[in-house]
């Protein structure tokens, strides 16, 4: 076998031929007896909790997840309470999980499932992949671990795997070397307890064919793996080099008035859609990652007259100069965001009507509206203050 073989090179069955997919599927299996993981919703047969594991497991952790899973499933324990609920408090109960879209995506695939599947997952993966949110690999999870369906999986833990299987040089993310995975997957899935397969793929890659320094020597499958009979497991796959960060300076107003703060809810277009938040604004955009120091300088006197201008054609209301509170620095996505917060008193006008509602709320009803992380930290902030 050539050692550097390109995705569009690669010939799976000749590469896995019987004998050696016996090999890999019997190894695999006797070693996931002995060492695979246990999580809440494994071994469940219930599509709705596989469901909403995978969800939760998309750019999140399984460490992050098991809380907030178990927090979800006491508040939605099913498709019917799950559908019926307010946007709201689906939003409220993935507050802190990021990638907020997953979480309307769900709440928009329980009301169809109850409406137009009578409250029951569809086994077949097309009808699985035509609900929102649900891709190729969520709809094979749901079909093999919920019904057993010989349903291929390509995850980022598979996707290494089956990378230092076939000693794949190409790169994995591009069109040909997703295709060479999902032929690959296909192919060495067995007819028979597909979704413990792979489950036990899964956790192969999670607990030994790590990223960095891999454990072969406790892997079942070194003798199937051409990356380590060549001695390139730490070459493959190739690694894909993170995009720069690009530093951003915005600004929150907590507007105060009669004992509530203005609360405004996220537009369909914005980051975070659909969650509440303070009256926020960019201050300075585009400023290069090298001069971050530039933007967690305070707002200027002049900045932050501006702000109260933006303020007023948000919301409809004046109010008076804000003064500095406090400041936040996180990271999303590409962005590196330091937030300025300040507090406002507010002047004269009435809220206006537009497409993002907004409200007064009182400190003690913070913890009912879902609000993105920053939010919160100011939020808690304030209920802190206003409560001594």
């Amino acid at each position: 076998m050539n050692p550097k073989l390109s995705t569009a090179r690669m010939d799976v069955p000749s590469l896995f031929p019987p004998g050696m997919l016996s090999r890999l599927r019997r190894n695999l299996f006797r070693w996931h007896e002995r060492h695979g993981r246990h999580l809440p919703w494994r071994n469940e047969g219930d599509p709705y909790r596989v469901w909403i594991s995978e969800i939760m497991l998309q750019q999140t952790t399984v460490t992050a997840v098991v809380p907030y899973y178990e927090r979800f499933l006491a508040r939605f324990p099913d498709l019917p309470s799950l559908a019926a609920a307010d946007e709201r408090d689906v939003l409220r109960m993935w507050e802190g999980l990021g990638y907020y879209s997953r979480a309307r995506n769900i709440h928009k695939t329980a009301r169809r499932l109850v409406t137009e599947f009578d409250a029951q997952f569809p086994r077949d993966v097309p009808t699985l992949l035509s609900l929102p949110g649900i891709g190729r690999y969520t709809a094979g999870a749901i079909a093999s671990f919920a019904f057993d369906q010989s349903a291929p999986i390509v995850e980022a833990n598979t996707l290494r795997l089956y990378c230092r299987l076939l000693a794949c040089d190409g790169d994995p993310r591009s069109t040909q070397g997703q295709r060479l995975l999902w032929d690959f997957a296909e192919h060495v899935l067995p007819r028979r307890r597909a979704g413990e397969f792979n489950q036990a793929l899964m956790d192969l890659g999670a607990t030994v064919c790590v990223p960095t320094e891999p454990d072969c020597c406790r892997c079942p499958l070194r003798t199937c793996c051409a990356a380590f009979r060549d001695g390139r497991q730490q070459e493959v796959p190739r690694l894909v080099k993170p995009a720069p960060l690009t530093a951003v300076s915005e600004a929150a107003v907590a507007v105060h008035k009669r004992g509530a703060y203005l609360l405004r809810q996220r537009g369909e277009s914005e980051r975070w859609a659909g969650l509440w938040d303070f009256p926020r604004f960019e201050l300075a955009a585009g400023i290069a990652a090298n001069n971050h120091q530039q933007s967690g300088k305070e707002p200027s006197a002049s900045q932050r007259t501006a702000l109260s201008d933006r303020v007023r054609l948000l919301t409809g209301i004046s109010i008076e100069a804000p003064i500095p509170l406090t400041t936040f620095k996180h990271t999303v996505t590409r962005y590196r965001i330091t937030l300025h917060c300040l507090r406002a008193e507010y002047a004269t006008g009435r809220l206006k009507r537009s497409s993002a509602p907004l409200q007064w709320v009182r400190p003690s009803r913070f913890e009912l509206f879902p609000l993105s992380v920053t939010a919160r930290k100011l939020a808690t902030q304030i209920a802190a203050t206003t409560a001594r």
